[in-house]
Protein backbone atom coordinates (compact mmCIF):
# COMPACT_ATOMS: atom_id res chain seq x y z
CA UNK A 1 0.00 0.00 0.00
CA UNK A 2 2.81 2.36 0.91
CA UNK A 3 4.45 1.75 -2.48
CA UNK A 4 1.20 2.56 -4.24
CA UNK A 5 0.91 5.78 -2.26
CA UNK A 6 4.44 6.77 -3.35
CA UNK A 7 3.59 5.95 -6.97
CA UNK A 8 0.39 8.04 -6.88
CA UNK A 9 2.26 10.85 -5.14
CA UNK A 10 5.00 10.73 -7.77
CA UNK A 11 2.43 10.82 -10.57
CA UNK A 12 0.65 13.73 -8.88
CA UNK A 13 3.90 15.66 -8.50
CA UNK A 14 4.78 15.02 -12.14
CA UNK A 15 1.35 16.24 -13.21
CA UNK A 16 1.71 19.38 -11.08
CA UNK A 17 5.19 19.99 -12.47
CA UNK A 18 4.03 19.47 -16.03
CA UNK A 19 1.06 21.77 -15.49
CA UNK A 20 3.29 24.50 -14.08
CA UNK A 21 5.69 24.07 -17.02
CA UNK A 22 2.88 24.28 -19.58
CA UNK A 23 1.27 27.19 -17.77
CA UNK A 24 4.51 29.19 -17.80
CA UNK A 25 5.01 28.64 -21.55
CA UNK A 26 4.42 31.69 -23.69
CA UNK A 27 0.82 31.56 -24.93
CA UNK A 28 1.68 33.67 -27.95
CA UNK A 29 3.47 32.19 -30.93
CA UNK A 30 4.38 33.66 -34.29
CA UNK A 31 4.47 31.45 -37.36
CA UNK A 32 5.54 32.34 -40.89
CA UNK A 33 4.91 30.05 -43.87
CA UNK A 34 5.25 30.64 -47.59
CA UNK A 35 4.69 28.88 -50.90
CA UNK A 36 5.14 29.73 -54.61
CA UNK A 37 1.99 29.16 -56.68
CA UNK A 38 1.97 29.16 -60.48
CA UNK A 39 -0.94 31.57 -60.80
CA UNK A 40 -1.20 35.35 -61.28
CA UNK A 41 -1.08 37.48 -58.14
CA UNK A 42 -4.53 38.95 -58.77
CA UNK A 43 -6.09 35.48 -59.15
CA UNK A 44 -4.68 34.26 -55.83
CA UNK A 45 -5.59 37.48 -54.01
CA UNK A 46 -9.20 37.38 -55.24
CA UNK A 47 -9.52 33.69 -54.38
CA UNK A 48 -8.34 34.09 -50.76
CA UNK A 49 -10.23 37.35 -50.33
CA UNK A 50 -13.58 35.57 -50.92
CA UNK A 51 -14.73 33.37 -48.03
CA UNK A 52 -16.85 31.33 -50.43
CA UNK A 53 -13.58 29.65 -51.46
CA UNK A 54 -12.20 28.81 -48.02
CA UNK A 55 -13.94 25.46 -47.84
CA UNK A 56 -11.72 24.29 -50.72
CA UNK A 57 -8.37 24.92 -48.97
CA UNK A 58 -8.51 25.97 -45.29
CA UNK A 59 -7.52 22.90 -43.26
CA UNK A 60 -10.01 23.41 -40.41
CA UNK A 61 -13.04 23.30 -42.70
CA UNK A 62 -11.99 21.61 -45.95
CA UNK A 63 -12.99 18.00 -46.67
CA UNK A 64 -15.24 17.77 -43.61
CA UNK A 65 -18.14 15.32 -43.83
CA UNK A 66 -20.32 17.33 -41.45
CA UNK A 67 -19.93 21.08 -41.55
CA UNK A 68 -22.14 24.14 -41.21
CA UNK A 69 -20.82 27.39 -42.68
CA UNK A 70 -22.47 30.80 -42.61
CA UNK A 71 -21.29 33.85 -44.54
CA UNK A 72 -21.80 37.57 -44.24
CA UNK A 73 -23.89 39.23 -46.98
CA UNK A 74 -20.67 40.48 -48.55
CA UNK A 75 -18.25 37.55 -48.69
CA UNK A 76 -15.11 39.46 -49.68
CA UNK A 77 -13.28 42.61 -48.63
CA UNK A 78 -13.20 44.58 -45.39
CA UNK A 79 -15.91 43.62 -42.90
CA UNK A 80 -16.72 40.27 -44.52
CA UNK A 81 -16.68 37.17 -42.33
CA UNK A 82 -17.65 33.52 -42.09
CA UNK A 83 -18.41 31.17 -39.23
CA UNK A 84 -18.11 27.39 -39.17
CA UNK A 85 -18.88 24.41 -37.02
CA UNK A 86 -17.62 20.86 -37.57
CA UNK A 87 -17.32 17.74 -35.43
CA UNK A 88 -13.96 18.89 -34.04
CA UNK A 89 -13.82 22.66 -34.47
CA UNK A 90 -15.82 25.87 -34.56
CA UNK A 91 -14.88 29.45 -35.15
CA UNK A 92 -15.20 32.76 -36.90
CA UNK A 93 -12.83 34.66 -39.18
CA UNK A 94 -13.22 38.30 -40.20
CA UNK A 95 -11.37 40.49 -42.70
CA UNK A 96 -10.04 43.68 -41.08
CA UNK A 97 -8.00 45.19 -43.90
CA UNK A 98 -7.20 44.56 -47.58
CA UNK A 99 -4.90 46.12 -50.15
CA UNK A 100 -5.85 44.99 -53.64
CA UNK A 101 -3.52 42.32 -55.07
CA UNK A 102 -1.05 43.00 -52.25
CA UNK A 103 -2.19 41.95 -48.76
CA UNK A 104 -5.06 40.76 -46.55
CA UNK A 105 -5.28 41.03 -42.75
CA UNK A 106 -7.76 38.92 -40.76
CA UNK A 107 -8.70 38.07 -37.19
CA UNK A 108 -9.88 34.61 -36.19
CA UNK A 109 -11.21 32.75 -33.15
CA UNK A 110 -11.05 28.96 -33.49
CA UNK A 111 -11.94 26.67 -30.57
CA UNK A 112 -11.44 29.66 -28.23
CA UNK A 113 -7.97 30.37 -29.66
CA UNK A 114 -7.43 33.92 -30.84
CA UNK A 115 -5.17 34.53 -33.81
CA UNK A 116 -4.38 36.94 -36.63
CA UNK A 117 -3.66 36.01 -40.23
CA UNK A 118 -1.63 38.26 -42.49
CA UNK A 119 -1.40 37.34 -46.20
CA UNK A 120 1.20 38.91 -48.48
CA UNK A 121 1.45 38.40 -52.26
CA UNK A 122 4.66 39.00 -54.24
CA UNK A 123 5.50 38.43 -57.89
CA UNK A 124 8.36 35.99 -58.29
CA UNK A 125 9.95 33.76 -60.92
CA UNK A 126 7.49 31.04 -61.87
CA UNK A 127 4.42 32.56 -60.26
CA UNK A 128 3.40 34.30 -57.04
CA UNK A 129 4.96 33.95 -53.59
CA UNK A 130 2.24 33.69 -50.95
CA UNK A 131 3.42 34.51 -47.41
CA UNK A 132 1.17 33.63 -44.46
CA UNK A 133 2.15 35.30 -41.19
CA UNK A 134 0.16 34.17 -38.15
CA UNK A 135 0.12 35.19 -34.48
CA UNK A 136 -1.72 32.74 -32.23
CA UNK A 137 -2.78 33.11 -28.59
CA UNK A 138 -3.43 29.72 -26.95
CA UNK A 139 -5.39 28.96 -23.81
CA UNK A 140 -4.11 26.47 -21.19
CA UNK A 141 -5.95 23.49 -22.71
CA UNK A 142 -4.51 24.18 -26.17
CA UNK A 143 -0.99 24.58 -24.74
CA UNK A 144 -1.37 21.33 -22.78
CA UNK A 145 -2.50 19.39 -25.89
CA UNK A 146 0.20 21.00 -28.00
CA UNK A 147 2.86 19.80 -25.53
CA UNK A 148 1.99 16.15 -26.28
CA UNK A 149 1.90 16.82 -30.04
CA UNK A 150 5.39 18.19 -30.50
CA UNK A 151 4.99 21.75 -29.24
CA UNK A 152 2.94 24.81 -30.03
CA UNK A 153 4.80 25.79 -33.18
CA UNK A 154 4.61 22.32 -34.69
CA UNK A 155 0.89 21.90 -33.94
CA UNK A 156 -0.24 25.27 -35.27
CA UNK A 157 2.25 25.36 -38.14
CA UNK A 158 0.98 22.04 -39.53
CA UNK A 159 -2.49 23.52 -39.93
CA UNK A 160 -1.22 26.47 -41.96
CA UNK A 161 1.22 24.41 -44.03
CA UNK A 162 -1.66 22.10 -44.95
CA UNK A 163 -3.82 25.09 -45.88
CA UNK A 164 -1.15 26.49 -48.20
CA UNK A 165 -0.65 23.08 -49.84
CA UNK A 166 -4.41 22.80 -50.38
CA UNK A 167 -4.47 26.34 -51.79
CA UNK A 168 -1.71 25.51 -54.27
CA UNK A 169 -3.45 22.32 -55.36
CA UNK A 170 -6.79 24.07 -55.72
CA UNK A 171 -5.47 27.02 -57.69
CA UNK A 172 -3.17 25.07 -60.00
CA UNK A 173 -5.78 22.45 -60.86
CA UNK A 174 -9.17 23.99 -60.15
CA UNK A 175 -8.43 27.46 -61.50
CA UNK A 176 -6.39 26.44 -64.52
CA UNK A 177 -8.51 23.46 -65.63
CA UNK A 178 -11.07 24.61 -68.20
CA UNK A 179 -12.61 23.77 -71.55
CA UNK A 180 -14.26 25.92 -74.23
CA UNK A 181 -16.83 24.64 -76.72
CA UNK A 182 -18.38 26.47 -79.65
CA UNK A 183 -21.94 25.12 -79.70
CA UNK A 184 -22.87 26.90 -82.93
CA UNK A 185 -25.83 29.03 -83.99
CA UNK A 186 -28.92 28.75 -81.77
CA UNK A 187 -32.26 30.46 -81.40
CA UNK A 188 -32.50 32.09 -77.98
CA UNK A 189 -35.98 32.58 -76.58
CA UNK A 190 -37.13 35.98 -75.41
CA UNK A 191 -38.89 36.69 -72.15
CA UNK A 192 -39.17 38.97 -69.15
CA UNK A 193 -36.37 39.68 -66.69
CA UNK A 194 -35.37 42.07 -63.92
CA UNK A 195 -32.07 43.90 -64.10
CA UNK A 196 -29.80 46.11 -62.04
CA UNK A 197 -27.20 48.07 -64.00
CA UNK A 198 -23.74 49.38 -63.08
CA UNK A 199 -20.73 50.91 -64.80
CA UNK A 200 -17.25 49.72 -63.83
CA UNK A 201 -13.73 49.04 -65.04
CA UNK A 202 -12.92 45.73 -66.73
CA UNK A 203 -10.75 44.44 -63.86
CA UNK A 204 -13.60 45.02 -61.37
CA UNK A 205 -16.26 43.03 -63.25
CA UNK A 206 -15.81 39.78 -61.30
CA UNK A 207 -15.65 41.58 -57.96
CA UNK A 208 -18.88 43.48 -58.68
CA UNK A 209 -20.69 40.37 -59.90
CA UNK A 210 -19.89 38.57 -56.64
CA UNK A 211 -21.71 41.38 -54.84
CA UNK A 212 -24.58 42.09 -57.25
CA UNK A 213 -25.73 38.54 -58.06
CA UNK A 214 -26.32 37.57 -54.37
CA UNK A 215 -27.94 40.98 -53.83
CA UNK A 216 -30.34 40.37 -56.73
CA UNK A 217 -31.19 36.92 -55.37
CA UNK A 218 -31.92 38.46 -51.95
CA UNK A 219 -34.24 40.96 -53.65
CA UNK A 220 -36.19 38.08 -55.20
CA UNK A 221 -36.46 36.29 -51.83
CA UNK A 222 -37.48 39.43 -49.94
CA UNK A 223 -40.23 40.29 -52.42
CA UNK A 224 -41.38 36.69 -52.97
CA UNK A 225 -40.55 36.81 -56.68
CA UNK A 226 -39.98 33.44 -58.37
CA UNK A 227 -36.78 33.08 -60.40
CA UNK A 228 -37.48 31.73 -63.88
CA UNK A 229 -33.97 30.65 -64.82
CA UNK A 230 -30.32 31.17 -63.95
CA UNK A 231 -28.74 34.61 -63.34
CA UNK A 232 -27.16 36.20 -66.41
CA UNK A 233 -25.25 39.31 -67.39
CA UNK A 234 -26.18 41.69 -70.22
CA UNK A 235 -23.30 43.77 -71.55
CA UNK A 236 -24.85 47.08 -72.56
CA UNK A 237 -21.54 48.74 -73.41
CA UNK A 238 -18.01 47.32 -73.58
CA UNK A 239 -15.59 50.16 -74.33
CA UNK A 240 -12.26 48.38 -73.99
CA UNK A 241 -10.24 51.37 -75.20
CA UNK A 242 -11.52 53.70 -72.46
CA UNK A 243 -12.02 50.87 -69.95
CA UNK A 244 -15.73 51.61 -69.44
CA UNK A 245 -17.99 48.60 -69.00
CA UNK A 246 -21.72 49.04 -68.57
CA UNK A 247 -23.51 45.84 -67.61
CA UNK A 248 -26.72 44.62 -66.05
CA UNK A 249 -27.16 41.75 -63.60
CA UNK A 250 -30.37 39.97 -64.63
CA UNK A 251 -32.71 37.19 -63.55
CA UNK A 252 -35.67 36.02 -65.63
CA UNK A 253 -39.25 36.20 -64.35
CA UNK A 254 -42.41 34.64 -65.71
CA UNK A 255 -44.72 37.66 -65.65
CA UNK A 256 -44.47 41.42 -66.16
CA UNK A 257 -43.71 43.52 -63.07
CA UNK A 258 -43.81 47.24 -62.36
CA UNK A 259 -41.58 49.28 -60.05
CA UNK A 260 -41.82 52.74 -58.58
CA UNK A 261 -39.99 55.54 -60.37
CA UNK A 262 -36.38 55.89 -59.24
CA UNK A 263 -35.89 52.21 -58.41
CA UNK A 264 -32.53 50.74 -59.44
CA UNK A 265 -34.34 47.51 -60.43
CA UNK A 266 -35.94 47.54 -63.89
CA UNK A 267 -38.28 45.19 -65.74
CA UNK A 268 -37.34 44.32 -69.34
CA UNK A 269 -39.00 42.40 -72.16
CA UNK A 270 -36.33 40.65 -74.26
CA UNK A 271 -37.09 39.71 -77.84
CA UNK A 272 -36.05 36.32 -79.26
CA UNK A 273 -32.90 36.40 -81.36
CA UNK A 274 -30.33 34.30 -83.20
CA UNK A 275 -26.98 33.91 -81.43
CA UNK A 276 -23.67 32.11 -81.44
CA UNK A 277 -23.51 30.01 -78.29
CA UNK A 278 -20.19 29.27 -76.56
CA UNK A 279 -19.84 27.21 -73.36
CA UNK A 280 -17.03 27.67 -70.85
CA UNK A 281 -16.50 24.97 -68.22
CA UNK A 282 -14.12 26.32 -65.59
CA UNK A 283 -13.24 29.40 -63.56
CA UNK A 284 -14.52 32.84 -64.63
CA UNK A 285 -10.92 34.00 -65.23
CA UNK A 286 -11.04 32.12 -68.57
CA UNK A 287 -14.06 34.07 -69.83
CA UNK A 288 -11.92 36.26 -72.10
CA UNK A 289 -10.49 33.14 -73.78
CA UNK A 290 -14.05 31.96 -74.45
CA UNK A 291 -14.91 35.35 -75.95
CA UNK A 292 -11.81 35.22 -78.16
CA UNK A 293 -12.77 31.75 -79.40
CA UNK A 294 -16.28 32.93 -80.19
CA UNK A 295 -15.05 36.03 -82.06
CA UNK A 296 -12.61 33.93 -84.10
CA UNK A 297 -15.51 31.64 -85.05
CA UNK A 298 -17.54 34.66 -86.18
CA UNK A 299 -14.70 35.88 -88.39
CA UNK A 300 -13.89 32.44 -89.81
CA UNK A 301 -17.51 31.76 -90.71
CA UNK A 302 -18.21 35.32 -91.90
CA UNK A 303 -21.02 35.85 -89.42
CA UNK A 304 -22.23 39.40 -88.78
CA UNK A 305 -22.80 40.64 -85.24
CA UNK A 306 -26.35 41.86 -84.56
CA UNK A 307 -25.74 45.14 -82.70
CA UNK A 308 -29.45 45.63 -81.92
CA UNK A 309 -29.14 42.89 -79.28
CA UNK A 310 -26.71 42.64 -76.35
CA UNK A 311 -24.20 39.93 -75.57
CA UNK A 312 -25.16 37.93 -72.49
CA UNK A 313 -23.40 35.50 -70.15
CA UNK A 314 -25.55 32.93 -68.36
CA UNK A 315 -24.17 31.45 -65.13
CA UNK A 316 -25.57 27.94 -65.44
CA UNK A 317 -23.51 26.57 -62.56
CA UNK A 318 -21.40 28.67 -60.21
CA UNK A 319 -20.05 28.88 -56.69
CA UNK A 320 -23.58 28.73 -55.28
CA UNK A 321 -24.04 25.22 -56.69
CA UNK A 322 -20.51 23.78 -56.54
CA UNK A 323 -17.30 24.91 -54.83
CA UNK A 324 -14.84 23.56 -57.41
CA UNK A 325 -14.16 26.25 -60.07
CA UNK A 326 -13.24 23.57 -62.64
CA UNK A 327 -16.92 22.53 -62.68
CA UNK A 328 -18.49 25.96 -63.14
CA UNK A 329 -20.46 26.41 -66.37
CA UNK A 330 -20.89 29.72 -68.20
CA UNK A 331 -22.73 30.17 -71.49
CA UNK A 332 -21.97 33.13 -73.77
CA UNK A 333 -24.50 34.25 -76.39
CA UNK A 334 -23.35 36.66 -79.10
CA UNK A 335 -26.29 37.90 -81.24
CA UNK A 336 -25.75 37.47 -85.00
CA UNK A 337 -27.73 38.34 -88.10
CA UNK A 338 -29.26 35.10 -89.37
CA UNK A 339 -28.29 34.06 -92.87
CA UNK A 340 -31.04 33.87 -95.44
CA UNK A 341 -31.00 30.40 -96.93
CA UNK A 342 -32.31 30.43 -100.52
CA UNK A 343 -35.20 28.09 -101.13
CA UNK A 344 -34.48 25.13 -103.39
CA UNK A 345 -36.26 25.19 -106.75
CA UNK A 346 -38.39 22.08 -106.98
CA UNK A 347 -38.79 20.84 -110.54
CA UNK A 348 -42.25 19.61 -111.46
CA UNK A 349 -42.62 17.40 -114.51
CA UNK A 350 -45.34 18.70 -116.88
CA UNK A 351 -48.43 16.65 -117.16
CA UNK A 352 -49.05 15.35 -120.69
CA UNK A 353 -52.52 14.26 -121.60
CA UNK A 354 -52.71 10.70 -122.92
CA UNK A 355 -55.20 11.79 -125.57
CA UNK A 356 -52.80 14.27 -127.15
CA UNK A 357 -50.73 12.82 -129.94
CA UNK A 358 -48.62 15.88 -130.76
CA UNK A 359 -47.66 17.09 -127.26
CA UNK A 360 -44.93 19.69 -127.06
CA UNK A 361 -42.34 18.76 -124.40
CA UNK A 362 -40.47 21.71 -122.79
CA UNK A 363 -36.75 21.78 -123.59
CA UNK A 364 -35.97 22.14 -119.85
CA UNK A 365 -36.77 18.50 -119.23
CA UNK A 366 -33.61 16.39 -119.17
CA UNK A 367 -33.12 14.11 -122.19
CA UNK A 368 -33.52 10.96 -120.17
CA UNK A 369 -36.98 12.03 -118.97
CA UNK A 370 -38.37 12.96 -122.35
CA UNK A 371 -40.86 10.72 -124.06
CA UNK A 372 -39.56 8.96 -127.19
Amino acid sequence: MRILKYIFLLIFLLFIGLSVYVFTQNANCKIVNSIVIKSPKATIYNYINDYNNWETFYSLISNKEKIEINYSKKTSGMGSFCTWETDDSSGIIKTIYTKENDSIFQKMISNSEESTLSWKFKDTIGGTKVILNSKVKLDFKSKFLAFFNGGINKTVKYSYVKSLENLNKTLVYEINSHSIKINGIVERNGGFYLKQSIACREKNITKNLKILIPRMKKFFEKNNIVMHGKPFIVYNKYDKMNDIINLSVCISVKDSLHFTEGSDIEWVDMRPYTALKTTLVGDYSHTQKAWDSANNYLIKNKLVRNTSQSIIEVYVKGIGEVKQPSRWITEIYIPVIPRVVPKKQIYKKPIISSTTTDAIVPSTIPDETRNP
